[in-house]
């Protein structure tokens, strides 16, 4: 795959992303030693049931509810148009070599965005190297992949495309695609209304780009929670969203899509062993070449967490709790109770939104001239 620009944290401000990590951890401690405080003269407590509630104050200072608008999209300007030619690139399988594997395949829209897989299947049935991540709400992460080497969905968009273990296509073989389908080149001068040759590889990104921001998860409970419906979460998944912020998860997973924000080492405290954290995936030093990026990630998005199993980007993990007690013990150094973990489990299943409902589209029929499907 070709390399795709650098974006995020530079080398040199690594150790000041742990030291703000470290910082904002402190800080949590704190606000957990007047939680203590509070819960040991329940008098001086606030209503847990008004818009004065302590845990809500302290989350809306660290998470943001998603906003039901569509996001800002940069240097792609949405359109009705380039939305409804997006989402039939992403169905269509023609994009890639054997004509089998869409976008879709390796992030089923009706599996949370993901396709279940430990690693996705591509191109003669070759296992890619990581787990794929999630679709949903990808749109406001700071970067894509779980190194990060794509800027933005349309730099994303483009990487699959071309791999030889997913897709194994070229951009020439997709334009002669595309330009083989009549109703293809219509939708394309249709989304593209202002360029005299708008069926482009660039193009192809930035249609599937436009689809893929729609795709966004809003109305969480826990969003509820956030614009001030206090039941909107149960006394254990608030129970479990105290314990995320006091024992530090919310260092990395934090703001409007709690999580996706940062890149964090895997390990902070102690490194997983090798069947979870693979030695040979050194992250984000394949990006950078720098040796802090070692065993380096982008801090996933954790909304739909509940849907997106397996974890990780090796994808070891089937279990949200088991995933809860490594992140514990790995990234805060944390021997967590089985209560702790249920606590917190349940707290993460709130952050299961409204799922886009996407009517699968009618894909224009191929033609005599439409290159045929490669097997080898």
């Amino acid at each position: 795959m070709n390399a795709l620009p650098e974006r995020g944290l530079a080398a040199s401000l690594r150790h000041a992303l742990i030291g703000r990590a470290a910082a904002l951890a402190t800080a949590l401690g704190a606000l957990a030693v007047a939680g203590a405080a509070l819960a040991a003269d329940p008098a001086s407590a606030p209503s847990a049931n008004g818009p004065s509630d302590t845990l809500m104050s302290r989350a809306r200072e660290l998470f943001k509810p998603l906003p039901a608008t569509l996001p800002v999209v940069r240097n792609n300007a949405v359109t009705r148009e380039k939305i409804d030619l997006g989402k039939m690139l992403f169905f269509d399988p023609r994009l890639s070599a054997s004509g089998i594997f869409s976008c879709n395949s390796c992030h089923n829209l009706g599996l949370g965005g993901v396709d279940g897989l430990e690693t996705s299947v591509g191109h003669g049935w070759q296992k890619g190297p990581r787990n794929a991540p999630t679709v949903l709400n990808a749109v406001l992460n700071v970067a894509q992949f779980w190194d990060g080497r794509a800027e933005d969905l349309k730099a994303q968009a483009k990487g699959p495309i071309q791999a030889g273990v997913e897709m194994n296509s070229t951009p020439d073989r997709v334009m002669a695609v595309l330009n083989s389908v009549p109703a293809y080149k219509a939708k394309f001068a249709d989304a593209f209304p202002n360029e005299t040759t708008p069926v482009t590889f660039d193009n192809v990104a930035m249609a599937i780009e436009a689809f893929e921001a729609t795709l966004t998860t809003p109305a969480a409970p826990f969003d509820q929670y956030l614009e001030g419906k206090a039941d909107a979460l149960t006394a254990t998944q608030k129970a479990g969203l105290g314990l995320f912020i006091d024992k530090g998860c919310a260092g990395c997973h934090n703001g409007v899509n709690v999580g996706g924000h940062d890149y964090f080492p895997f390990g902070v405290v102690a490194k997983p062993g090798a069947e979870i954290l693979p030695p040979t995936d050194k992250g984000r030093f394949a990006v950078t070449k720098t040796a802090d990026d070692e065993y380096v990630f982008r801090a996933p998005t954790l909304r739909n967490v509940a849907l997106t199993a397996p974890y990780f980007h090796s994808g070891k993990v089937w279990d949200l709790r088991q995933a809860v007690a490594v992140m514990g013990s790995s990234q805060l150094g944390a021997t967590l109770t089985d209560q702790e973990i249920d606590s917190i489990t349940a707290f993460l299943q709130s952050l299961t939104g409204q799922q886009p409902r996407v009517e699968y589209p009618l894909l224009p029929a191929s033609t005599p001239a439409t290159p045929q499907p490669v097997f080898k």
